[in-house]
Order: C-alpha cells, then sequence, then structure tokens
C-alpha cells in the first residue's frame, strides 16, 4: 500500500471537504437553505429526502450539527419537537454550495452522458 505524505493528510481543503460533501450533507444544507423560513423538523427533511433512510439522515444532522453547519433546538413538548436550522457558518457555504448546484444543472446532461 502506498504512504500518504503527512502534508497531504493535513490538507485544510481535503479536510474540510470531507466532512460535508458526501451524498447527503449537501442535500441537507440546500433543503434548509431553500426551505420557506430556514427551518425544517427531521420529517420535512426526510420527506424531502426520502430515498435517505431514517438513520442515514440522522448521522448526517448530527455530523453537521457537530461541525457547526446546522443548528438542533429541541422543544421541552409532547410529542418531542426539533428543528433544524443554518448556523451563521452553515449560511456562509451556501453561496458555494448554490454555485455548484447550478453548474450541476447546467451541465447535467454532459456529466451523465
Amino acid at each position: 500500500m502506498k504512504e500518504m505524505k503527512e502534508e497531504y493528510m493535513l490538507c485544510p481543503i481535503r479536510r474540510v471537504l470531507s466532512e460535508f460533501c458526501d451524498k447527503w450533507s449537501l442535500l441537507v444544507l440546500y433543503s434548509l437553505y431553500s426551505s420557506d423560513n430556514g427551518v425544517m423538523r427531521f420529517t420535512e427533511l426526510h420527506r424531502f429526502m426520502s430515498d435517505c433512510s431514517q438513520k442515514m439522515l440522522s448521522a448526517t444532522l448530527k455530523k453537521l450539527e457537530r461541525h457547526n453547519l446546522v443548528a438542533r433546538k429541541v422543544y421541552a413538548v409532547v410529542p418531542p419537537k426539533v428543528e433544524y436550522s443554518l448556523t451563521p457558518n452553515g449560511e456562509s457555504l451556501m453561496p458555494k454550495v448554490i454555485g455548484l448546484v447550478d453548474w450541476a444543472q447546467d451541465h447535467f446532461d454532459d456529466v451523465v452522458a
């Protein structure tokens, strides 16, 4: 097996992108950003991303929360109510994500050809 150089493993671009550039994270961020009020409950997110399992969505939300991109607000009511929204950090990322989404829409046919 090929050994990786230490500086490659410490590369900030590689480390940051590896944290949220997966199949579901960008969709969660985009869903929250494009929602009517910027806030969604778990069931709303899951409905929007129906091909994502509840377990994977939960893990993705926890990861995004841990990396300060998504905020989780729990209400002390029965039944439990939890809302998710973008943090200021997550908001600052969205112009870049929107650029990627726009590019993907413009070049979809070329990429899948």
